[in-house]
């Protein structure tokens, strides 16, 4: 049985480079994307004779090859914006890293979950502990019984829920960069 000119092309699964990516790999797929463009992964793993899948031709460029990659630490700015951030969208990290200019969304998810994340665990623990001391410091005659206060107090949801304009203070930056927040919150991205 004969091979047609595209299967021929197309390596197999057992083919595919595994891997670290060498110099040679990123200069052909540098050139294949100067040429081509950032778009049809598969022709561009296919012509360039990298025997990389479109996945992983897409992936080197997008976290690493592009030109306009910002690499190196992340500045105090850009850990406070993406605290708040996380605050308000969760783990929607191509939106966040769509607000720090030159990151990527790998990137940002990575240094999330090997840095801030720890740092906020750490200022969680700090804050209770103050709590727990300066309830054991109260007299038991001063204590608030907690079945009253909660069934007149707030419900837990309410408890739970972000006040946004006492959360953000947007108050010495420029309006027009921060659009996307209210549209955001006007389609429904958060319970309001």
């Amino acid at each position: 049985m004969a091979l047609t000119k595209a299967e021929k092309l197309r390596p197999t699964k057992n083919k595919f480079n595994r891997g670290a990516w060498t110099a040679e790999e990123d200069r052909k797929l540098v050139e294949a994307v100067e040429i081509h463009g950032p778009k049809r992964w598969k022709t561009i793993a296919t012509t360039t004779g990298l025997n990389r899948c479109g996945k992983s031709c897409r992936l080197r460029w997008m976290n690493y090859l592009r030109p306009n990659i910002k690499r190196g630490s992340m500045s105090d700015q850009e850990e406070d914006l993406i605290l708040k951030l996380h605050k308000l969208l969760g783990n929607r990290w191509s939106l966040i890293a769509g607000r720090l200019p030159g990151r990527t969304d790998n990137e940002i998810k990575n240094y999330w979950k090997s840095h801030l994340s720890k740092k906020i665990e750490k200022s969680n623990e700090g804050i209770s502990r103050k709590q727990e001391d300066s309830m054991s410091e109260e007299p038991m005659g001063e204590k608030i019984d907690t079945a009253k206060s909660n069934a007149t107090g707030p419900s837990e949801d309410s408890k739970n829920r972000i006040d946004l304009d006492d959360f953000f203070d947007f108050s010495n930056e420029n309006p027009s960069t921060l659009e996307w927040v209210s549209k955001f919150v006007a389609f429904g991205g958060v319970d309001n």
